[in-house]
């Protein structure tokens, strides 16, 4: 399915009958309706992010909804495509924390290849219909995900960014791991506690100390 070590970790959710089952929901709506991302971009956060590789997960809600937006990393848009409110929130905080100039493009692939697993809980949605593939069964499968990556050896930092990402602070339980967390980086509450907060050099300061290669958020 996504061709690194995600396959050995995931093998009993591929193998299993109640995926399958899911699965062939997903690629009914894929045949009648559209959906994005792209059918073939689906994984793309672990396609990009192996498990070996992880160093920090952003969770994020569900895909953009409009169309050419969404392309499978949480926050992350299309070369091209105008970049989102909550991502422009995220490169200002990123410059008033790092000094990183913003990028031109909403295109977060470089952070994927970093190390940072950026992974929505609901992987697909309806064109226009936000929210859409909400309890399709896109959760239990991203929850698992979070669950194998606690398991852990290596230090991860899991930034839960809104009331949705700390929802998943249950599954977070080796202390090994650091969580950030804050307000969402939506216009609508950036300026109640997101501002400020300092996630990046947070992480990076974690994986210093914890003899990790930083991530390099200029990417």
């Amino acid at each position: 399915m996504i061709g690194n070590d995600w396959d050995e970790k995931l093998n009993i959710i591929w193998n299993s009958e109640g995926f399958k089952r899911f699965y062939h929901i997903v690629e009914n709506e894929y045949n009648n309706k559209i959906i994005f991302p792209p059918k073939d971009r689906i994984f793309e956060a672990l396609k990009l992010t192996s498990y070996a590789n992880t160093k920090v997960v952003i969770v994020g809600q569900d895909p953009y909804h409009g169309e050419g937006e969404a392309h499978g990393l949480s926050f992350s848009v299309m070369d091209g495509v105008k970049i989102p409110p909550s991502l422009q929130n995220i490169y200002k905080e990123l410059y008033n924390d790092l000094g990183i100039i913003p990028k031109k493009t909403g295109n977060l692939t470089g952070w994927a290849k970093e190390g940072v697993l950026l992974l929505n809980s609901i992987l697909t949605v309806e064109k226009d219909k936000a929210s859409s593939h909400k309890n399709l069964g896109w959760e239990p499968f991203t929850d698992y995900i979070i669950k194998v990556l606690n398991t852990k050896e290596e230090p991860i930092v899991f930034i839960l960014w809104g009331n949705f990402a700390k929802s998943k602070k249950s599954l977070i339980t080796n202390s090994k791991h650091l969580i950030i967390e804050s307000s969402h980086p939506s216009p609508f509450s950036a300026y109640n506690g997101f501002f400020g907060s300092k996630p990046f050099s947070k992480t990076n300061n974690f994986l210093i100390n914890n003899n990790i290669k930083p991530i390099d958020w200029s990417k």
